[in-house]
């Protein structure tokens, strides 16, 4: 079906997102949401996922939270369209005891910024749901002085830190 200008969509959605690509760690599933305005061509997104770790032994519990500004470019057709997106992101941690009465140990809280880019897939079903799925690169550097081993080419294409796919639903208005 033929659809507007742009539209605007409010979602859920499930990420898993690795850290550190370099350690040999799992994924972690974090939930979350996203905000998208979207014409034919292209979109904005604005997403926050959250995930929370409690450790007894160390008595702390863990919250993440990163949020990100993505640009979107789809690719393709309305009902199937791939998509290009990138932008910046906050990733929020804080750590605090789990019982909270600990006033000697304040919550700590820090937040790092990093860029984020990737490709995704988004299925219409109709005029107002879609189903998109994509893979980011989070934590790029473009040309660190380390990498001079890499050689010009090397140099020129950005690194990365840690990794996320996502899966999510939005409705559109």
């Amino acid at each position: 079906p033929p659809h507007a200008s742009a539209q605007f969509g409010i979602g859920g959605r499930f990420a898993w997102v690795k850290a550190d690509s370099d350690a040999d760690e799992e994924s972690v599933r974090f939930t979350g949401g996203q905000i998208r305005l979207m014409s034919p061509r292209w979109g904005l997104e604005v997403s926050m996922d959250r995930h929370s770790e409690s450790f007894d032994v160390l008595d702390e519990k863990v919250t993440q939270r990163p949020i990100q500004a993505s640009l979107l470019l789809r690719l393709g057709g309305h009902a199937v369209s791939p998509f290009l997106l990138a932008g910046p992101g906050w990733y929020k941690t804080k750590v605090e005891a789990i019982d909270g009465s600990d006033d000697d140990a304040p919550a700590i809280e820090e937040t790092e910024f990093g860029w984020h880019a990737g490709g995704g897939l988004e299925i219409r079903l109709g005029r107002h749901l879609g189903l998109h799925g994509d893979y980011r690169y989070t934590f790029l550097d473009f040309g660190d002085d380390e990498d001079e081993d890499e050689g010009f080419f090397g140099r020129l294409l950005p690194g990365h830190r840690g990794s996320m796919w996502t899966l999510g639903a939005t409705i559109y208005f």
